[in-house]
């Protein structure tokens, strides 16, 4: 797998058999084996690293003020251009970013840019706000368009399309994007209620999962702060799935989940706390979905506000 730049990461995911905390520790263990380690070293014997970050905080949230266009001149300076990002290479520099020269913009230029990268900021929430919903008449939405799905598999070489403006939404709700979206997982988002309401984290609701998820692994539902699209800070857990051990199931298979600041009067096996200082959205994963999904013929219920 060859990267297109300097500088990467990647993602190991282990899809768990259960929630059960034996499979928990056989996938901890599992991860304890990776290693990582330079090519040149592949015949002596490399160490494994492992380091617990689930004490540290990782901050990859988007800053949306000046210091972003001094993030964008690092990546200039230290990054090859891509043929897709080729068309950008003299824009940049007529805001003072270009290889090989410093970056020294001065305070009316930061203000301008602060202005800029808000305004643009506003133009990418309308048109996250306006996403295409999965179902008729629904809330729920799957975030990437077709034509990103394929210039994604394709490492955006399809000379037909280049979808820059869906691209811009997904990128900001989510830090990366998988190879093949929407295959072996699918999700789906909604940040409205049923009534169309942007959902507020003061404010409590509840929704039924319908019976016989179209899954053959699992399914979960996530909780994420609106303003920042990462976790909510100190909240007692971010999601509830069908692997959650304590989950309750109503006797007809379904499933109701509660959102808010406080948990309901049924308990928490079944809640997911929510910043009551906030708004929020709410990820569904289907991991290995089955064709009911897709044919629509089982569909997810939107959100009911109960107060």
């Amino acid at each position: 797998m060859q990267s297109d730049t300097y500088r990467g990461y990647a993602l190991l995911r282990s899809v768990l058999k259960s929630g059960s905390q034996a499979d928990v520790k056989t996938a901890v263990e599992y991860s304890r084996r990776v290693k990582l380690y330079p090519y040149s070293e592949a015949t002596k014997s490399p160490k494994t690293i492992f380091v617990d970050a689930t004490k540290a905080e990782y901050d990859s949230t988007i800053k949306y003020d000046d210091s972003f266009y001094q993030t964008l001149n690092d990546i200039v300076q230290q990054e090859p251009f891509l043929e897709r990002d080729r068309v950008m290479i003299d824009v940049l520099k007529t805001i003072g970013i270009e290889r090989g020269k410093s970056y020294n913009p001065d305070e009316k230029t930061k203000e301008l840019f602060k202005a800029a990268v808000n305004e643009a900021r506003d133009w990418l929430l309308y048109n996250y706000e306006k996403t295409k919903p999965f179902y008729e008449g629904s809330q729920w939405f799957f975030p990437a368009s077709e034509e990103n799905i394929k210039s994604v598999k394709s490492s955006f070489q399809l000379r037909e399309i280049y979808p820059i403006d869906n691209r811009a939404v997904c990128y900001m709700i989510a830090f990366f994007s998988a190879k093949h979206l929407g295959e072996s997982q699918y999700y789906l988002m909604t940040i409205k209620d049923k009534d169309g309401v942007l959902l507020k984290g003061n404010a409590s609701y509840r929704v039924t999962v319908p019976a016989n998820v179209p899954v053959k692994q699992y399914w979960s539902m996530t909780v994420y702060d609106r303003e920042t699209h990462a976790f909510v800070k100190n909240m007692k857990w971010a999601g509830r799935s069908s692997q959650t051990p304590e989950l309750k199931k109503n006797e007809d298979g379904t499933v109701t989940l509660y959102f808010g600041p406080k948990a309901p009067p049924e308990g928490e096996s079944n809640w997911i706390p929510t910043d009551p200082n906030g708004d929020f959205e709410i990820l569904t994963r289907f991991y290995g979905p089955t064709k009911a999904l897709f044919d629509q013929s089982w569909k997810l219920t939107d959100l009911e506000k109960i107060k």
